[in-house]
């Protein structure tokens, strides 16, 4: 235990989003964990920067989740608040705005719910929010489908961050359309791009990155793990892993083998 929350996790080089710098590049839920002291354990096995946090979950209207906001606060954590569980561009506008007073942070994970099932995203009404909420001095992280469209039009709103999806919320089935996520990347070159949602294995996290996405937010695949703490170490240790494969340039796929040993100085009655 006590070597996995050393945090000697291989980030890389400082990155900035939404006006401040970090060094992971994990973005880390805070629900459903088995208990608080798991919670605490896997944040700090994780190394993360940024923890999400549910605005609803505190319900702030009857003056609920003090003991749990004062937990999350003593992490020393960048707080992410999130509008998880809104229906329209209205509601989530408002609980931004209350998620401000609360939390005292512009930040503000925008999700607006369009169909229950697959919680799927109203990318529509997250639009509308998103536009508003940026002009009002929000940093606003949209999450959002593998839509490049909508992805453009979060992006040219003014969005700190486009969020999207590799699959359903909490399946943990991994990218399903790795070459709409390559097409993302390609065409925000300058866009700060969060995988979010649907990883359910390091190696996903690894292999998102190694697309070039800029981060990775996930909760499930940590929280519902038959051991939250090495998985959290080893979704870090993903993140990392993919980053640095993607920054150091993979070779190119080829259609034939070629062979890893040069042939120089061979005899010659060894060619043909």
């Amino acid at each position: 235990m006590n070597a996995l929350l050393n945090n000697d996790i291989a980030h890389g080089q400082p990155w900035t989003v939404g006006g401040t710098t970090l060094t992971s590049r994990f973005f880390l839920g805070t629900s459903h964990y088995p208990s608080p002291q798991v919670l605490s354990d896997a944040v700090a096995a994780s190394g993360t920067d940024v923890l999400t946090v549910g605005l609803r979950r505190l319900q702030p209207e009857s003056g609920g989740g003090t003991s749990f906001w004062q937990r999350i606060q003593a992490l020393g954590r960048h707080i992410l608040p999130n509008t998880a569980g809104c229906h329209s561009a209205d509601e989530a506008i408002t609980l931004a705005q209350m998620a401000r007073e609360i939390f005292g942070t512009t930040w503000i994970k925008l999700e607006v719910i369009g169909d229950d099932y697959t919680l799927q995203p109203d990318t529509v009404a997250t639009l509308e929010a998103a536009t508003v909420l940026a002009k009002d001095g929000f940093q606003v992280f949209a999450y959002t489908t593998d839509d490049l469209v909508m992805a453009q039009r979060l992006h040219a709103a003014g969005c700190a961050a486009v969020m999207p999806w590799a699959a359903p919320i909490g399946t943990g089935r991994g990218p399903l359309n790795p070459y709409a996520l390559e097409t993302l990347r390609r065409r925000l070159p300058d866009a700060v791009l969060i995988v979010d949602a649907g990883l359910g294995r390091p190696s996903h996290a690894a292999q998102v990155m190694e697309l070039g996405f800029d981060a990775v937010l996930l909760n499930t695949a940590v929280a519902q793990a038959g051991d939250p703490v090495r998985m959290a170490r080893a979704f870090a240790d993903g993140v990392a892993a993919g980053r640095a494969a993607y920054e150091s340039t993979p070779m190119p796929e080829r259609d034939a083998a070629q062979a890893s040993t040069s042939t120089v100085g061979v005899p010659f009655w060894h060619a043909g």
